[in-house]
This record gives C-alpha cells, sequence and structure tokens, in this order.
C-alpha cells in the first residue's frame, strides 16, 4: 500500500478551506491503511516563518503524519532527472511565447479553450536562435493527443484537455504540473485528495506521470498505480459564493483563537461540514465514508457568536 499526501505551498496561514482538505486528505489515507505524507510546495511562493504556521495548525487539528516533512527546494535533483528523461525521448521544445501571444492564439477559431495552440512545436533551429536573442525560452511538453481521461473517487470519469503545458517556465523554475507528478513518483504516494478547483489540470498531470513512469524517469508508486487515485474535494466558499480567501474575516486558527475559539472546535466544525462526527479524529475515522462525502461546496458564514470558547 502506497500514501497520501496533503502539500501546502508556504504562502501564508492556512484558513479553513485549507484545514478541511488536509483533514479529508488524512481521513482518506488513514481509512485505507495508506501512509499519510506532508509536502511543502515552496518552490516560488514561500513566506518566511509560514511553513512551521502551517505545520503547528496542522498538529492543532489532531493531524499527524509519517517520516518527515519534504519540500520541493531539496528535490531538484529528480526535477533535472525527469526533464532530462523527457528531453532524451525527444518529448520537449522551446517556447518563446508571451501570455498574449498565447490569449491570442487561443481565442482563434477552433482552438480548444485554454489550450496551448503549438505556435513554437515546429520552429526550426534559425528561428529558435533568433527568438532566443529576444527573450529566454520555456520548455514544453511535446503531447501526441489533446484530451485524457482520469478516474476520481468523487467525480467519476473526468476528460479533460491535455496540451503542450510548460514542464520549465522561462525564469528556469520547473513548473507546478512537472514537480507534483515528480514528487508524488518520489514519494510513493498513490492517493492524491485535493482540491476540486485543481480537476480541471489533472488530466495534464496524469498524462504526465504515465509518460515518466513508461520512461522508467520516476520509480512506480509503491502499489504500482499510474496515475495516483484521486479524489478532487469541494472547496469551502463565502456569504457570496465565493472561494473563502483571509479577506473573509476569522477564518483561520490564530485569528479564530483571538475570537475565543479553540482548534477543537474548529475541527469538529469542520467535520459536521462534511457529515462526520466532530470529537477526536479517531471517531471520525471510523465513521468516514468517502460515499457520503458532500458533493457541493461548504459555505462557511462565520462562527456563531455562542460557539466562542466551546470543545
Amino acid at each position: 500500500m502506497g500514501a497520501g499526501r496533503y502539500a501546502p505551498s508556504p504562502s501564508g496561514e492556512l484558513h479553513l478551506g485549507n484545514l478541511r482538505t488536509a483533514l479529508l486528505a488524512w481521513l482518506f489515507a488513514r481509512s485505507t491503511g495508506r501512509g499519510f505524507l506532508l509536502r511543502v510546495e515552496d518552490l516560488d511562493r514561500a513566506r518566511a516563518g509560514a511553513e512551521a504556521i502551517q505545520l503547528a495548525d496542522l498538529r492543532a487539528i489532531g493531524l499527524d503524519w509519517d517520516g518527515p516533512v519534504v519540500r520541493q527546494t531539496e528535490r531538484t535533483d529528480g526535477y533535472l532527472a525527469a526533464i532530462a528523461a523527457l528531453g532524451e525521448a525527444g518529448l520537449l521544445y522551446e517556447c518563446f511565447c508571451t501570455r498574449r501571444d498565447i490569449a491570442e492564439a487561443s481565442s482563434a477559431p477552433h482552438a480548444a479553450p485554454g489550450a496551448y495552440p503549438g505556435t513554437c512545436r515546429n520552429l526550426t533551429e534559425a528561428e529558435r536562435a533568433a527568438r532566443r536573442a529576444v527573450r529566454p525560452a520555456a520548455l514544453r511538453l511535446r503531447t501526441d493527443l489533446d484530451r485524457f481521461t482520469v478516474t476520481d473517487v468523487l467525480h467519476g470519469d473526468y476528460t479533460g484537455v491535455v496540451d503542450d503545458f510548460v514542464v520549465v517556465r522561462n525564469d528556469g523554475v520547473h513548473a507546478y504540473n512537472l514537480v507534483v507528478v515528480v514528487d508524488d513518483a518520489l514519494q510513493g504516494i498513490d492517493q492524491v485528495v485535493r482540491g476540486d478547483d485543481l480537476l480541471p489540470s489533472t488530466p495534464r498531470q496524469a498524462h504526465l506521470a504515465t509518460l515518466l513512469a513508461q520512461l522508467d524517469a520516476v520509480p512506480a508508486a509503491a502499489s504500482g498505480t499510474v496515475p495516483p487515485q484521486y479524489a478532487h474535494v469541494p472547496l469551502v466558499l463565502n456569504a457570496d459564493g465565493k472561494r473563502l480567501a483571509k479577506r473573509d474575516g476569522s477564518v483561520t486558527l490564530a485569528q479564530l483563537r483571538q475570537d475565543g475559539i479553540t482548534a477543537e472546535r474548529v475541527r469538529a466544525v469542520l467535520l459536521e461540514s462534511a457529515g462526520l462526527p466532530g470529537g477526536p479524529l479517531a471517531r471520525a475515522l471510523d465513521a468516514f465514508d468517502p460515499a457520503h462525502l458532500p458533493r457541493e461546496p461548504w459555505v462557511f458564514t462565520g462562527f456563531p457568536a455562542s460557539t466562542g470558547g466551546m470543545h
């Protein structure tokens, strides 16, 4: 059996939506006998001190994890090895397009919405050399399909666009769609639980995971599952139906603590929002069944004043 994971970006404190997803990821993993790993996605969004606060908040709501915390900034060798394997297989090409170039080309008739139109796919060496003199190149994956289907525990079969997506940005930073796939493979992750806002990008990642496994560029997950099992859980929304954000008031543990609301109370409310009993996590784990999870977003409108300080 492999492992599940939670992978926050240390860009600030976790809010209720992040904490709810972390709880669900833990429950998915523990209920299936998997390990549960924590990975910090700190390639380009790290803020000083944020990681320590996030880890403390996860512990405060009762989560534990197996082994040491892994950070993306410590895994560059794995990303370079994956890029080298893709390059040797002829699956990469340089791209010099600006965002404006892509937006204008993507709006052309017959262009797939949101897909890269392949502008730089077949440039000659002379054309590439001329463009390199103007701006640095990103690296794109050369794909031979335009759709890929993944099976999600909550959403069933989901088919999405797969285009020639960026794997190394033009500033030299490895792109999210590459690093998340390599990280999961290197850690033996065979279950990915995360917010359903990431579902549209999952076919790209699943396709890349399949390619890298075929090239032996990354180790197979402990279960042999490629791509991993996915479960994209509903987000937490504010009263206006928008994705919950820190501007919505007291939505982090530190803010709620100032309002007299304990971490135990926060955990209870988050679990109850998923149809699970509050209290110790062991109770929620005993009751956990993905088939009974809500499929709609949870709308958070604040803690009633009477709940302040309750356990």
